[in-house]
């Protein structure tokens, strides 16, 4: 295929006719993001409804040869620290390699080979010492944090200034229903996000959308930072939220009707939650 210029709105995934690992440039991580797929079957446990994943199913990762993950990693490594590959594929001012990502078409952590893919990570970082300062990032949904294969690997990550984004976009189970199509109680999530967060340093990572044109209401607003209060009161010790709307289309069911809210409307969500003590990094 005819590789394009990489940007915020197309993270089509084949690159170089790879298949588990794929670059992109990353609003959240400001420059260049190696990304992880470890769900090529695009299974997810969650269902999103501003999920870009085409084809998305239920279910979760199928198995990755992890021989090909490596061969594949270390070649994507080489050719993004080229300069060649910056200058062609990416716009100038993001020409820094951030992070390693498990990111992918699903949930990275449903994967039973998430920890020896997260070892590979950390060992192509550690065979290339001009990417010391580079960081792993895992995406998650926080459904697998609890298992110990799981807590023990997001452990590691830290060798490499690892990062967990753990996805919480509303305040109630029925607005988590309708955002992101999973049955879950808020203790349930706070539970999950109690476990990992002091192993791990942990983001929450929010994604606001409008629906038919109209962002979310006052009142579902005032649940969400309800519940983010709610963490904050508890101690459990995240380094801030992510906050972000959409920059590519949804690809889900109904996906249409969803639409980026406003630069204006993301800024004054963000003041409310600084209003709570808690950091926001709006991207």
């Amino acid at each position: 295929m005819t590789e394009t210029r990489l940007s915020f709105t197309d993270h089509n995934r084949p690159f170089f006719g790879l298949k588990t690992v794929y670059p992109v440039v990353s609003r959240r991580a400001g420059g260049v993001s190696v990304g992880i797929n470890l769900n090529q079957n695009n299974a997810c446990n969650w269902a999103c409804e501003y999920c870009q994943v085409p084809d998305l199913v239920r279910g979760k990762a199928a198995p990755t040869d992890l021989d090909q993950l490596e061969r594949e990693l270390n070649f994507l490594l080489d050719a993004v620290t080229q300069e060649t590959f910056l200058e062609t594929y990416v716009p100038v001012e993001l020409r820094y390699l951030k992070d390693i990502a498990f990111s992918g078409n699903g949930e990275p952590t449903s994967s039973d080979q998430f920890s020896g893919a997260m070892d590979i990570a950390l060992r192509a970082l550690e065979q290339r010492p001009p990417l010391h300062s580079v960081k792993i990032i895992t995406i998650t949904n926080g459904s697998h944090v609890q298992e110990p294969a799981v807590l023990r690997a997001l452990e590691n990550s830290t060798k490499h200034g690892g990062e967990l984004w753990f996805k919480i976009d509303r305040g109630s189970s029925e607005d988590i229903w309708q955002a992101n199509q999973i049955h879950l109680s808020l203790g349930q999530i706070q539970h999950r996000l109690a476990t990992i967060a002091p192993h791990c340093p942990t983001w929450i990572q929010t994604c606001m959308t409008t629906r038919d044109g109209v962002a979310p209401s006052t009142e579902e607003v005032q649940r969400y930072l309800d519940f983010i209060r709610h963490i904050k009161d508890a101690q459990i010790p995240i380094k801030g939220i992510l906050l972000y709307t959409l920059a590519r289309l949804s690809l889900q069911p109904g996906g249409t009707r969803l639409g980026a809210v406003s630069g204006t409307w993301l800024a004054d969500l963000a003041e409310k939650i600084e209003d709570l003590g808690v950091p926001v990094v709006t991207v």
